[in-house]
């Protein structure tokens, strides 16, 4: 299945695309799931139907579909992986961010469900970090987030927990980057950093040749206990 529900923006102007998975009986909360540079493809999802599993509804809205609505992309495609980045680079995060909060109210008005927590990897761990400082979100988990360390001027709006996951050997966030954000952040009761050393960006991926098994299991099994915990 590809996107299968239409959100509508804020200014109820428009709407985009959603992919949703939905447990069986009634969700315990909702996990509202946000993509790399990649779109909402079939790691995405199925990083959705994971979450259903566990008992929450999972939301992956399609954050590129400004410039390009239901877009799949992967990162062992080299043609692919360049018009991601290509899309990384014409995208608008303050958007993004607009699409998350409207997501947040679609799932608390039309679905009833009042605790909502979000998980992202690379853009989408930038864009968890956005979340936490900018929205009412419940709890919020960041994989890989890039230019989290250019946005700490935000960390004192962090409200509500968040964990980021963080590789120390990631080659789209150096280790200064990595550096500043913990001497950024270390000291915010909200914030959980955890550093997975010498792994590299996009090791918890469903699938490709970036995922490492041990790592994404451990990071993964860390994000379900931190939601058990903040979500209920």
């Amino acid at each position: 299945m590809k996107l299968t529900t239409d959100i509508p923006t804020l200014d109820k102007q428009s709407s985009f695309g959603a992919y949703v998975s939905r447990p069986k009986g009634t969700p315990k909360a909702a996990i509202l799931v946000i993509q790399e540079v990649f779109g909402v493809n079939d790691g995405i999802r199925k990083k959705c139907d994971d979450w259903a599993e566990k008992g929450y509804l999972a939301v992956a809205p399609d954050l590129f579909w400004r410039l390009e609505p239901g877009v799949e992309l992967n990162w062992d495609d080299q043609a692919l992986r360049e018009k991601a980045f290509d899309l990384m680079n014409r995208n608008d995060p303050d958007k993004n961010i607009l699409d998350i909060e409207a997501t947040i109210h679609w799932i608390r008005g039309e679905c009833k469900i009042a605790k909502v927590g979000a998980v992202g990897f690379c853009l989408g761990g930038k864009l968890a970090y956005m979340t936490a400082t900018r929205t009412d979100i419940d709890a919020t988990v960041g994989y890989y987030g890039v230019q989290i360390d250019e946005m700490l001027d935000e960390q004192h709006a962090i409200s509500r927990p968040l964990m980021l996951h963080i590789p120390t050997a990631d080659q789209f966030v150096p280790a200064q980057a990595q550096a500043r954000m913990h001497e950024g952040l270390e000291d915010n009761a909200k914030v959980t950093l955890l550093d997975y050393q010498g792994l590299g960006h996009g090791f918890a991926t469903e699938d490709g040749t970036r995922r490492d098994e041990e790592a994404a299991t451990l990071a993964d099994r860390r994000t379900a206990e931190f939601f058990t915990q903040h979500l209920g």
